[in-house]
C-alpha cells in the first residue's frame, strides 16, 4: 500500500514521501533490518524514502520525536519509553526488533560468575546507566547491594582483563569488544536471571498513532521484510550493511550477525511475527520500575506504553520465523 497520498503534505525524495527515523544512539548492525530494506528497494515498494537519524550522548531522540520533528524513533531498551511516558513525553512503542536484551554480565574462568549469588563478595563493573538494572537484578534474587562492591567502568573490557573488576557489564552483540575476554568466557544474562527487558523498540507520537497508522504499517512491513532477507542471506545483509556504512568492518559484523539474529528471531517470532511484543512482558517491567521507585511522576499503565494496533494490522505481513540456527551464545 503506498503512503503518497497520506502524506503529500510532506517533503518528498522522488516522489516518494520521507520518513524519518531518529535513533537514541549510533547507527549500526542493530538497524540492520532497516538497511538491508533500505537498499534493497523494499521502502520503495511501499512508497517511502526512509533516513535514519543517528544518536548520540548529547542527543534527545525520544524529545525529537515528541516534538514532531520526525515520525518514528527506536530507543536501545524499553525502560527508556516507560520513564519518558512516565513524565507526560505523548510517545507509545508500536513494535519491538530485539525480542530478548542482549544485557549481560560476563567474567572470566578462574573466577566465574553465572548466578546472581556469586556476585556476593565480589566487584563489579558496570556503566552509570547499568546501575538501575543491576538494583532491579539484586531485588529480584533478594540480595543486598552492599554485600558487593560497585564499580563505575566504560564500554572497554580492559578493567576485567586487568583484575579491576570480577565481572562487567555489556550487550552479548557486541562481540569485537568481548573478544579479548576469550571464547571461555562466562555470560550470565540478565533475561535469563528474570529481568526481561526489550530491545531496540519502535515508538511514534500519539498524533502519528491515530492520525497516520498507514504509515507505521508500512514501516514494519518493509522492515521485515529486511529482518528475514538477513535471517536467509546474513553475508549479503551485512555486505548491504557496510555499503550503507562504511566504517564498519565486515569481519566484524559478520561475527556479530548470529548473535543478533538468535535475539530477534524467537520462539514469539516464531509464532506472532517479527517485531511482536506481548501486555503481560510490559506490565512485568513496569512493576520492576514502579517497585524500585524510577516512576518520579506517574506510574505508567501498559496502554500507556505500548499498542499492538500497528502489529495487529500486520500480522500476516511480518516473517514469522524462530531463532532457527541462531541463537544467543551460551556460557
Amino acid at each position: 500500500m503506498g503512503l503518497g497520498a497520506c502524506l503529500s503534505s510532506r517533503r518528498s525524495v522522488n516522489g516518494l514521501a520521507v520518513l524519518d527515523m531518529q535513533l537514541g544512539w549510533l547507527a549500526g548492525g542493530n538497524q540492520l533490518g532497516e538497511v538491508v530494506a533500505k537498499r534493497q528497494g523494499f521502502f520503495e515498494e511501499e512508497g517511502i524514502h526512509l533516513e535514519i537519524h543517528p544518536g548520540g550522548p548529547h542527543i534527545d531522540g525520544v524529545g525529537i520525536v515528541a516534538s514532531g520533528r520526525y515520525q518514528l524513533g527506536q530507543v536501545s531498551s524499553s525502560p527508556s519509553l516507560m520513564l519518558a511516558v512516565s513524565q507526560g513525553i505523548p510517545v507509545r512503542c508500536f513494535g519491538v526488533s530485539v525480542q530478548q536484551h542482549p544485557y549481560s554480565y560476563f567474567s572470566l574462568p578462574a573466577n566465574p560468575v553465572v548466578t546472581p549469588k556469586d556476585m556476593v563478595g565480589k566487584k563489579v563493573g558496570t556503566n552509570a546507566t547499568g546501575n538501575i538494572l543491576l538494583n532491579a537484578l539484586l531485588a529480584r534474587h533478594e540480595i543486598d547491594p552492599a554485600d558487593l562492591e560497585l564499580v563505575v567502568v566504560g564500554s572497554s573490557m580492559m578493567p576485567l582483563l586487568t583484575g579491576q573488576v570480577d565481572v562487567i557489564t555489556g550487550w552479548t552483540t557486541n562481540v569485537t569488544a568481548l573478544s579479548p575476554l576469550g571464547d571461555d568466557r562466562k555470560t550470565m544474562r540478565l533475561w535469563d536471571q528474570g529481568i526481561r527487558l526489550y530491545a531496540m523498540p519502535y515508538y511514534a507520537t500519539l498524533d502519528t498513532l491515530d492520525q497516520s497508522p498507514e504509515l507505521l504499517q508500512s514501516f514494519l512491513r518493509a522492515t521485515g521484510r529486511g529482518w528475514e532477507l538477513a535471517y536467509r542471506e546474513p553475508e549479503r545483509a551485512v555486505e548491504l550493511l557496510v555499503a550503507e556504512y562504511p566504517i564498519l568492518r565486515f569481519e566484524d559484523e559478520m561475527s556479530a550477525v548470529r548473535e543478533i539474529l538468535g535475539y530477534v528471531f524467537t520462539d514469539q517470532t516464531l509464532e506472532q511475527g517479527w517485531g511482536t511484543m506481548d501486555r503481560e512482558n510490559w506490565a512485568e517491567q513496569i512493576r520492576t520500575y514502579d517497585e524500585l521507585s524510577q516512576f518520579t511522576q506517574k506510574v505508567p499503565t501498559v496502554d500507556d506504553v505500548m499498542t499492538l494496533d500497528i502489529l495487529e494490522a500486520t500480522k500476516t505481513d511480518r516473517p514469522h520465523l524462530g531463532s532457527g540456527i541462531y541463537s544467543p551464545r551460551a556460557s
